[in-house]
């Protein structure tokens, strides 16, 4: 058993023809510049990208596996240059009976072991939607109906960003999973808790007891990959492997979740959209109380305020630490410049943020950096929460 660093949630902006895919992801986001950001600059040893189910991307991928750097695995995934695993996914918007009666959506992240598997897979939902190159386009299909597709093609569910306000089963479907997935709950193995929650949060919920929790990008730019991402124990990098991980079987697991302080998150709290602020009452509210607009977008802390059945955290024995981190993008004071002279010493930003000394970064950056990146690895931030879509800002303080 060893340990790796896996991010599961990755867009594809452009095909290699320069098609639409993922319509607000970066043109430069495409299969094969993935691949080589992980193995590159990130050093993360398992991607899922989840726009794989367009017929532009399959084709993309085929002649992916042509140019000898990669290879299918019979316990599924692509191997990229021996160091990077490939899972390919799709993410999928549900339509579903929404809370008062309300029609809701909600997204979901499908994963497959093989080319084939998602070819099929594919194929089958192209009767389910309007445009099947384009990614996440709203389907007529329910997540309850989703799942039994998904398995007939050999995949795993994992519902998305679960606490957003938009496209989410909590944020704007359901207060619990439970009543969306019925009989079929027990095929939920885990979800991805989006950068506006953490583990804390999510804990206060005791239908999630049970369930795995993911920390993923949900990356539209090379740079914005590994925001937040999982440490796991494997024997192996595999689709195999990272599915006996997420259900916690044979002795692989999540080790630890790396994420955002969720202030980070652009839905963090409640939004006026008139006022432009976030509002921080105690309570949560509908109606802002600076101004009195109803033009509100509801915060994820505020949405699991009101829905959680536990007056505080409760998490189970084997939950994974939740460890707050900024990735190297967001620190306040490096840049561009700075992040590539490291990572031209230092090889990936998975080294940086996890093995080297403070001493070692300040050979290369001096002490200034040196210190802020320590302050950002140590989680030793002042954050002013997110919402309404825009992300929280920090500040570096001892």
């Amino acid at each position: 058993m060893y340990e790796i660093f896996a991010d599961l949630h990755v867009h594809i902006g452009r095909s290699e023809n320069g098609k639409p895919i993922k319509i607000t992801a970066a043109k430069s986001l495409n299969f094969a510049n993935i691949a080589k950001e992980c193995e590159e600059r990130k050093g993360i040893q398992v991607v899922g990208i989840i726009d794989c189910a367009s017929p532009y991307v399959i084709e993309d991928i085929e002649n992916f596996l042509k140019t000898g750097d990669a290879y299918e695995l019979k316990d599924g995934g692509i191997i990229y240059k021996d160091k990077v695993c490939i899972i390919l996914g799709s993410e999928v918007e549900t339509s579903e009976k929404g809370r008062n009666g309300k029609s809701g959506a909600a997204h979901n992240l499908c994963y497959f072991p093989h080319l084939s598997d998602i070819k099929n897979f594919s194929n089958e939902l192209s009767h389910h939607l309007k445009n099947i190159t384009l990614s996440t386009q709203r389907t007529d299909l329910s997540g309850y109906e989703l799942i039994d597709i998904v398995e007939k093609y050999n995949g795993i569910l994992i519902p998305a960003h679960v606490f957003t306000p938009y496209k989410s089963y909590y944020g704007n479907c359901t207060d619990r999973l439970e009543n969306i997935f019925k009989d079929k709950w027990n095929k939920i193995f885990g979800i991805e808790l989006g950068l506006s929650s953490d583990t804390y949060l999510a804990d206060t919920i005791s239908e999630l007891e049970t369930r795995s929790f993911l920390t993923n990008s949900d990356a539209h730019s090379l740079p914005k990959i590994a925001r937040e991402y999982n440490k796991m124990q494997v024997e192996d990098i595999s689709f195999k492997e990272i599915v006996k991980a997420i259900k916690n079987e044979d002795g692989r697991k999540i080790v630890s979740n790396y994420g955002l302080d969720p202030k980070l998150g652009k839905y963090h709290r409640t939004y006026c959209d008139d006022c432009e602020k976030s509002i921080e009452t105690k309570e949560p509210v509908e109606i802002c109380p600076m101004c009195g607009s109803k033009k509100v977008t509801f915060g994820v802390f505020d949405r699991i305020e009101l829905i959680k059945d536990k007056k505080e955290t409760q998490s189970p024995e084997n939950r994974p630490q939740y460890i707050y981190q900024v990735p190297l993008g967001f620190i306040p004071g490096v840049g561009g410049k700075t992040i590539d002279k490291l990572l031209d010493t230092f090889g990936t930003e998975m080294n940086i943020l996890h093995k080297l000394s403070k001493d070692d970064i300040e050979t290369v950056v001096g002490e200034k950096v040196a210190n802020t990146i320590e302050y950002a690895r140590n989680g030793d931030c002042k954050v002013a929460s997110g919402g309404g879509g825009n992300y929280g800002k920090i500040t570096m303080e001892k």
